[in-house]
């Protein structure tokens, strides 16, 4: 869960004041809401917008936000898209959502809105903690906490999706309204487009609320399994590819077995190892589906009968200047 820089996104300082920050939301909507840009990307730019100006344009939240910020850079994160929440970074928060004055004004899952998923296990956790505050002792109804797990998967399972059982260790609540734990069974919906570290949220299926609250939510963390041929960074696919000297040389059309199917890929002349090719949206499918990076591995085939080897023979003679090892002082 990777911990978004709303200052960045609005474009103001960590310092800015509320009406610094107003002024920098109105610019960007007149630039980027849907309704009226020719951003290819506008939709999903103003999405992050809303979701910036909802935190920052809320003293409570900000503090909240800032917070969390100040405590992963503790951590030692050198860049920005390195820094996520440390362990038990929701126990400040948690504090802060039972103050009276802290409200919750998001829209997270079940909620009309687009919001990441750092701001709706961030801000949902904290109403929730609001509401157990105050229904705590009084026998009002209180929510339940969420749970959290980790599932892998197959590559193949994030682009077209999958269905697994899963045994959880979870609670129930006895007669007297004590929790006392309870192995369970369910079975879920891997849906398609599901990338790497992304948080599948189920909702109900945490631990239990009191005096007949609703469970909390069971947010699962996705791992993507791999072959050593393959890896995967969020919904991008880098992939080794072998290909022949000719091909490389020469250029040519290849076709190559992915995921997604069999790829018609034309290879361009004078290719070297560990080149890449980008195939734009080819990568694991969503809203903004990633990209398909083949990097070439130049397969040299072994020389057995009289025919092959004179063929080699012939290409040294071809070549008689070439020398891949130079020595160090004409390099």
């Amino acid at each position: 869960m990777q911990f978004p820089d709303y200052y960045a996104t609005l474009g103001v300082s960590r310092d800015a004041s509320q009406d610094e920050i107003k002024k920098a939301y109105r610019r960007l909507a007149r630039k980027y809401h849907p309704d009226v840009s020719k951003e290819p990307d506008a939709g999903k730019r103003m999405a992050a917008i809303n979701e910036a100006n909802d935190v920052l344009s809320d003293p409570e939240k900000r503090k909240v936000y800032d917070t969390v910020g100040h405590q992963a850079w503790a951590q030692g994160a050198r860049r920005e898209e390195d820094v996520r929440p440390p362990p038990g970074w929701n126990r400040g928060f948690e504090q802060a959502a039972r103050d009276d004055h802290f409200q919750w004004h998001g829209h997270g899952p079940g909620f009309a809105g687009d919001y990441s998923e750092f701001f709706e296990e961030l801000f949902c956790r904290a109403a929730r903690a609001n509401a157990r505050q105050q229904g705590a002792g009084t026998g009002q109804a209180w929510p339940g906490e969420d749970q959290h797990a980790e599932i892998t998967i197959d590559l193949s399972e994030a682009y077209h999706g999958a269905e697994r059982t899963l045994t959880l260790q979870g609670v129930k609540l006895d007669a007297s309204g004590h929790g006392v734990p309870e192995k369970r069974t369910l079975k879920v919906k891997i849906p398609a487009g599901v990338a790497q570290g992304q948080l599948i949220r189920l909702a109900g299926q945490g631990l239990p609320g009191g005096s007949g609250g609703a469970a909390g939510d069971l947010y699962l963390k996705v791992h993507i399994r791999a072959d050593g041929k393959q890896r995967v960074s969020g919904r991008d696919v880098h992939m080794r590819v072998p290909v022949t000297p000719w091909e490389a040389a020469l250029g040519s059309e290849i076709t190559v077995f992915t995921v997604a199917g069999p790829l018609a890929v034309k290879l361009p002349a004078g290719s070297a190892l560990d080149r890449k090719l980008r195939l734009k949206g080819k990568g694991i499918p969503g809203r903004e589906p990633g990209d398909l990076y083949l990097e070439l591995d130049i397969a040299v085939p072994s020389a057995v009968t009289p025919e092959q080897k004179a063929a080699w023979e012939a290409l040294a003679r071809a070549y008689p200047g070439f020398n891949p090892r130079p020595p160090a002082h004409s390099r």
